[in-house]
């Protein structure tokens, strides 16, 4: 087998091989890279010493078995026999379900998680997001400080673990979608510095120095990044990838790394012959990021659309502090624009940032599939100090109306999970660092933040403790007792009828109608034949619907058609959908 790095600046390389030492030689077609012939199977462990150096994990590494800090393993892909013929599934008419393996279940592992998955296709959901994967130390975390880019969390089961996921949700006709983070490495086991330029001190992010995108140096780090995003589609069998915070890729070159990714992907797609997708993390509100290249954008399918959760938020909860204060000052007006423009912040001023933000998305041009919305998520739940969910504040019948916006609204729905059950159990920040300083600085760190913000230290978790994961795991008695059956139950009718009406899924922004009163609290809108009318007050509302000829679809609570004046009476905190002939 051929043994393989990039290190361009070393003047010795050896591998290391089970006990084995074998120096390597300069590959001559390929400047910085160096190779080594040796015996190896799947699952020989072997690393590489820089200059007679400590002998370092792999950056191109499949497998981590021993953590971030032990030795890489050989990985024959091959081996995996896949059950499952697998044609794909695209984006276009998509219900996507974010997951944490380590919190999904107790016991936190792939095998256990896709026990579950039979819960998935029950609710009607098309497509499993799953939260990163790659090593990080320890055995719980969020998974957003991993190192080793091309290998699986070992405590998660390892790469066989993921392809025995894969395959059982393909054999429920569910796609797969993986976070991946580009924009940094973890503070610990991070030994790409040893071997090359991968970052560069021209560009900084919250994280420190920045992936090195367009210094010298970046031809292989881009190569290194695209190689591990097209390894995860093809080598797993995956239908797309969640690149996160793509606003924290520093590139200023003439062919940005998510133009030069999207085209890679495309091309695998073809390739394989199924579709294959990219969803992109930012906060620029920029349309030429899931513009096409043809067009003149980077090419990317869609991102995330926080401005409708952050609206959707404040409409709900009434919280304004920090970054929701221009969302909650607009009320059902800035919900309304989102709803029917894509961005609340399109060139408008954001008080937050201390200057305008955003562009217009021409609506005409870009399909509303291309972004995702929804009321909860990973961040939006575990940033907060007490990781509490909506549930924690908010009515079943507000809970109620937050499904209907996002299961019938415009945008590509999305749902954190336990979120369809009203799940009682928060969400934390936890970590399982192995490093006491890094622990202790991590800790330090969340106390601090929060205590700006008014809350006592001993009131926010300790992250490094680890009830503080195990309270974070979802309870799976909850789904078939109240009040969560009733909730579970809402979910699953809105998604069918997301998929029985294809007013609902038609992705033409521009033919969504809205129409709310603030002083009333109540808030409609049409798509095609359907209409969707909430009352987020706690007193019954009279709505215009405009038409006596409507039938009911869905309710939360029983409520009649609209009488002969076309009012629609509707009880307090509560929700309908109903078509028109």
């Amino acid at each position: 087998m051929q043994f393989e790095v990039w290190a361009p600046q070393a003047d010795r390389m050896t591998l290391h091989r089970e006990g084995a030492t074998h120096a390597m030689e300069r590959d001559p077609e390929r400047p910085g890279w160096w190779t080594a012939e040796a015996e190896a199977t799947d699952g020989t462990r072997y690393g590489f010493a820089v200059d007679d150096g400590p002998v370092r994990p792999d950056p191109r590494s499949r497998r981590q078995p021993d953590g971030p800090d032990g030795p890489s393993a050989v990985v024959d892909h091959g081996r995996y026999g896949w059950r499952v013929p697998w044609t794909g599934r695209g984006l276009p008419g998509a219900v996507l379900y974010e997951l944490h393996v380590g919190t999904y279940t107790p016991e936190g592992t792939l095998d256990a998680a896709a026990e579950r998955l039979g819960h998935l296709a029950e609710l009607g959901v098309t497509h499993v997001e799953l939260m990163p994967l790659c090593p990080f130390p320890g055995t719980h975390g969020w998974g957003y400080e991993g190192v080793s880019l091309w290998a699986v969390h070992e405590p998660y089961g390892g790469p066989e673990a993921l392809k025995r996921f894969v395959d059982a949700a393909h054999g429920l006709g569910l796609g797969v979608v993986l976070d991946v983070v580009h924009n940094h490495l973890g503070p610990s086991g991070n030994y790409l510095p040893v071997f090359g330029p991968y970052f560069t001190e021209r560009h900084h992010t919250p994280w420190g120095a920045a992936v090195n995108l367009d210094a010298p140096g970046s031809d292989e780090v881009r190569a290194y990044l695209l190689g591990s995003a097209l390894a995860w589609l093809r080598d797993y069998r995956l239908d797309g990838l969640r690149l996160d915070a793509v606003h924290a890729l520093r590139d200023t070159r003439a062919c940005h790394f998510l133009e030069e990714l999207s085209t890679a992907v495309d091309a695998l797609g073809a390739e394989v012959g199924r579709p294959l997708f990219l969803i992109a993390e930012s906060d620029l509100n920029d349309p030429r990021l899931v513009t096409p290249r043809a067009e003149g954008g980077l090419g990317l399918h869609a991102q995330w659309n926080d401005d409708f959760h952050h609206t959707l938020h404040t409409t709900l909860t009434g919280e304004s502090q920090g970054y929701y204060a221009d969302f909650a000052r607009a009320g059902l007006a800035g919900l309304a624009k989102t709803l029917t423009g894509g961005y609340f912040h399109d060139g408008t001023y954001s008080s937050f940032r201390g200057r305008s933000h955003g562009r217009p998305l021409d609506r005409t041009r870009v399909s509303a599939h291309r972004l995702l919305g929804y009321a909860q998520t990973h961040d939006q739940v575990g940033n907060r100090a007490q990781g509490d969910r909506l549930s924690a504040a908010l009515s079943p019948g507000l809970l109620a109306c937050a499904a209907a916006l996002t299961l019938t609204g415009p945008f590509t729905p999305m749902l954190f999970m336990g979120e369809e059950w009203a799940a009682g159990t928060p969400w934390q920040f936890f970590t399982d660092h192995t490093d006491p300083e890094l622990a202790e600085a991590v800790r330090r760190g969340r106390r601090r933040e929060f205590a700006e913000h008014g809350w006592a230290e001993e009131d926010v978790p300790d992250p490094q403790d680890p009830a503080t994961r195990d309270r974070s795991c979802l309870d799976w008695s909850e789904p078939s007792a109240e009040p969560h059956a009733r909730m579970l139950a809402w979910y699953r009718d809105l998604i069918a009828l997301r998929r029985s009406h294809p007013d609902l899924s038609d992705p033409d922004l521009s033919d969504v109608k809205v129409a709310y009163d603030e002083d009333a609290r109540w808030f409609g809108f049409r798509r095609g034949d359907v209409r969707v009318a909430l009352n987020l007050g706690e007193e019954p509302a009279d709505i215009p619907l405009g038409t006596a000829e409507a039938r009911v679809l869905a309710a939360w609570d029983p409520v009649n058609p609209p009488g002969p004046d076309g009012l629609l009476t509707l009880p307090g905190e509560s929700c309908v959908v109903l078509t028109v002939p």
